[in-house]
């Protein structure tokens, strides 16, 4: 009998450059050896640096696409990237909650890397109240970190405090992610709060370019591993893992705009 992989659900926005949103999602999914399926909460025209317009679709438009994929595919795990609005993270929140045993992965994404608002105030207020207390990992950067804690992160203690502060806060398991935290020995170290304990991923800092959609593909990887069988611990190990890979082997282009890079999604090559 022939293998049918695990399947794993993105709910996120489409990114023109294809570095980061749904399209990042898809291909970890498949560098995983899992398969993708999606709903997109808007139509994003970027490219690294510069997002030019944001379209969010209709919350009923999302809800078709989620009800679709449920009805047809055996999910095995789900993740969130850019939610818009808070109709959008409203319907998110009511399909998750008919969907239990679907772990969870959130990438809390509140802005872009170039600063331009992903979520809106009162869609924040909802994930926050509604949404992150039904995760099972949640994934935020630095700058989203403080905006969830309401207080700022300014030393290796405060960031090594957080992701416990963040679980108490939430209820949630959390992953600190430190690209924008930068450690005096020249290592990355995320922090995290898992299954209630601390732990720390880490790994040699790498002299790569500040490369668009690494939140995006860590996120989709866990969810990926997870849609695996693999337990979190191993699963966010395995993810650290594959980034730091991906970033180590990123493409490089001269386009009319001049040099423009993109993480490699399939540092192992591809069958």
């Amino acid at each position: 009998m022939r293998f049918s992989p695990p399947i794993a659900l993105t709910i996120a926005g489409s990114d023109s450059s294809a570095g980061a949103g749904v399209q990042a999602d898809l291909k970890a999914f498949a560098a995983h050896g899992v398969h993708g399926v999606c709903a997109v909460t808007a139509i994003v025209a970027e490219v690294p640096g510069a997002v030019t317009r944001i379209d969010a679709v209709e919350a009923t438009l999302l809800n078709a696409q989620l009800q679709g994929v449920a009805h047809a595919f055996p999910l095995s795990a789900m993740k969130t990237g850019m939610l818009a609005n808070e109709a959008l993270v409203a319907a998110v929140i009511d399909f998750a909650r008919t969907h239990p045993a679907l772990p969870l992965v959130i990438d809390p994404v509140i802005r872009a890397g170039a600063g331009t608002v992903l979520l809106d105030e009162a869609g924040l207020t909802l994930m926050k109240s509604g949404l992150l207390p039904l995760a099972r990992l949640i994934t935020p950067n630095l700058p989203e970190a403080e905006s969830l804690l309401g207080s700022p992160i300014r030393s290796e203690d405060d960031f090594a405090a957080a992701p416990r502060q963040l679980h108490e806060r939430y209820g949630c398991d959390v992953l600190l992610k430190a690209g924008h935290f930068a450690s005096a020995d020249g290592t990355i170290s995320d922090h995290a709060w898992i299954d209630g304990a601390a732990r720390l991923f880490s790994r040699p800092r790498l002299v790569v370019p500040d490369v668009h959609g690494t939140g995006c593909t860590l996120s989709a990887a866990i969810t990926a591993r997870l849609a695996r069988g693999e337990d979190l611990v191993t699963a966010v190990d395995g993810a650290t893992r594959y980034l730091a890979a991906s970033l180590a082997q990123h493409h490089h282009w001269e386009g009319p705009g001049g040099g423009i890079e993109a993480l490699n999604a399939f540092p192992d090559g591809v069958e």
